[in-house]
């Protein structure tokens, strides 16, 4: 990682986040279309139109989640993250660990759900255990970007809706 901190984040951080961000949810929202359409098959049955099309988007969806993840860390390597304005150690290191959690779901929740698509692995009981974590990791980024608008006002939300100069 860079040795100095960067102000901010650039605009296609920002960008990266966002699109991740947006594909997640959809992924956690539509996901159990994939379910749906594996149990069809299992039993000999076909699942709608509507549950196939969801299915289709989610692999899709999950590969594009894999290739932005990849960029996102790529650009996060080279160009560093701003430290947090002011925060105490205990929250910089919360949050470091967050994100590194995130990372490391971002690209496991792909690889298990293409490893168990292509038949490679069974995986797909593990897949599934990553949406409840996904979800937890949610709440507590997002209240913790709250404590830091409503509460700290440090700037810290700003970071990842305005890019640095």
């Amino acid at each position: 990682m860079s040795a100095s901190f960067p102000r901010g984040y650039s605009a296609l951080q920002i960008c990266l986040h966002w699109a991740v961000a947006l594909l997640v949810l959809f992924q956690l929202f539509f996901g159990e279309s994939m379910t749906t359409v594996v149990e069809a098959a299992e039993e000999g049955g076909q699942a709608s139109a509507q549950d196939q099309f969801l299915a289709s988007a989610h692999h899709w969806a999950g590969w594009a989640i894999l290739g932005l993840v990849i960029l996102r860390l790529a650009l996060r390597i080279s160009a560093g993250a701003p430290k947090a304005a002011g925060a105490a150690d205990w929250m910089s290191r919360a949050a470091t660990v967050s994100h590194w959690l995130f990372y490391a779901l971002l690209i496991a929740m792909p690889v298990t759900g293409l490893l168990t698509y292509f038949g490679l692995a069974d995986l797909g009981e593990v897949h599934a255990l990553g949406k409840p974590v996904f979800i937890v990791l949610i709440v507590i980024h997002a209240a913790a970007a709250f404590f830091h608008a409503v509460f700290l006002k440090d700037g810290t939300l700003r970071r990842m809706l305005v890019p640095a100069k």
